[in-house]
């Protein structure tokens, strides 16, 4: 299937309008899931085993499961990332204490910027380079997650034979606009959520209740992501 980036973000907003509006106990009931945030996270991967219309949240330990899942999921992918910050923070962290206790000045992280400039310029490269790891990790994990949703393995999140394919069957440049696409929609409108919640007394619950529609709408356009590789049921490819 040949990728519209128009009517991909159209068909998603309009199923996240028609899964809420209307359906106002499936709205509470995704509000409090957005709460409990594993329920959400499993209702996210009902979606993305392209379901529609946006589905009722029930099998609530089911929804739960798989909201664990996904979550030990994105922490394994995370891992890489967290190291990287771990030791070029670590090390900026224990230089820069070091070198204080070496001077024997109280005052030493005030009065000797510039020779700590290095240490934070060197944590400031690792940064840099956990930032560029998210992201390439970002480019698998989105597809090894929705692999994960539709097989109902665990190990799909991981096959990366298989989720190289489905990239490649997708285009890896259509993948990474349609990626980026989506990056700054839902930025604009999480920024307008967080607008709201800005809102004296009311901001906070406003925020909340409208959360939803904003995890529904990314869960579904990513959703048509995968699915313009053709693979509308997501078997397994290759070795879990």
């Amino acid at each position: 299937m040949r990728m519209d980036y128009g009517n991909m973000l159209g068909d998603s907003l309009g199923y996240a309008k028609d899964g809420l509006v209307g359906h106002w106990k499936r709205w509470v009931l995704l509000i409090i899931s957005t709460i409990i945030f594993p329920l959400m996270m499993g209702y996210t991967m009902e979606i993305w085993r392209g379901k529609k219309p946006a589905p009722e949240p029930e099998q609530w330990g089911k929804l739960f499961i798989d909201g664990l899942k996904l979550l030990v999921a994105g922490i394994v992918y995370a891992i890489p990332v967290i190291l990287i910050i771990l030791v070029f923070g670590g090390f900026a962290l224990f230089g820069a204490f070091q070198a204080a206790a070496m001077s024997g000045d109280p005052n030493y992280f005030t009065t000797h910027t510039s020779e700590l400039m290095p240490l934070f310029a060197g944590f400031m490269v690792g940064l840099l380079i956990a930032i560029i790891v998210a992201i390439i990790i970002a480019l698998f994990s989105t597809i090894g997650f929705v692999r994960m949703a539709r097989t109902e393995r665990f190990g799909e999140a991981f096959n990366f034979g298989a989720i190289l394919e489905t990239i490649r069957k997708i285009g890896w440049g259509s993948y990474i606009v349609a990626l980026i696409i989506l990056f700054i929609v839902a930025g604009i409108i999480a920024f307008v959520l967080n607008l709201i919640s800005m809102i004296p007394f009311i901001g906070f619950i406003l925020w909340l209740v409208l959360l939803p529609f904003l995890i529904i709408f990314e869960a579904r356009y990513i959703c048509m992501v995968y699915e313009s590789a053709g693979e509308q049921q997501g078997a397994p490819q290759g070795t879990a």
